[in-house]
């Protein structure tokens, strides 16, 4: 599966997941749609790495929320949306951490909850297969 692709392009692809999924910005999803566009036979490979990226990216920042304390109570203030969300839905919440700005949110909100780390890995990854299958599903088919 891996052997078509470059390794360059996956570990772009893996980075540019990663960092879309922290709190900084990024577009996974545009550079997904240029390889599978490019590469359509790789998509699967595509799917994996990115999703992969992703999800290790949203744990980084989960862990961030369980970990660091500084400023949590002020931001707690600042994301009083976000933080009752998942109070209210636990880790189902983060099934919904691939949505644009909120999503990148609930990770963290998720960790100063201290949510259970292996429910948060599955429900958080999900989400963000669910989303990128979509988009594979999209590309290969609708554009």
């Amino acid at each position: 599966m891996f052997s078509d692709v470059a390794v360059s392009e996956l570990f772009t692809l893996f980075f540019s997941g990663f960092i879309s999924s922290t709190l900084l910005p990024g577009g996974s999803e545009v550079l997904l749609i240029y390889y599978i566009k490019n590469n359509p036979e790789s998509g699967w490979a595509y799917l994996i790495v990115v999703t992969i990226g992703n999800s290790l990216g949203a744990l980084f920042t989960y862990f961030m929320g369980y970990y660091f304390h500084w400023g949590r109570e002020k931001a707690q203030k600042k994301h009083q949306k976000a933080t009752r969300f998942c109070q209210k839905y636990g880790v189902y919440s983060l099934l919904l951490s691939w949505l644009p700005i909120v999503g990148d949110l609930l990770p963290l909100v998720a960790g100063w909850l201290k949510l259970s780390i292996i429910k948060s890995v599955i429900y958080i990854t999900a989400g963000k297969a669910l989303r990128y299958s979509l988009i594979l599903i999209s590309t290969l088919y609708l554009l």
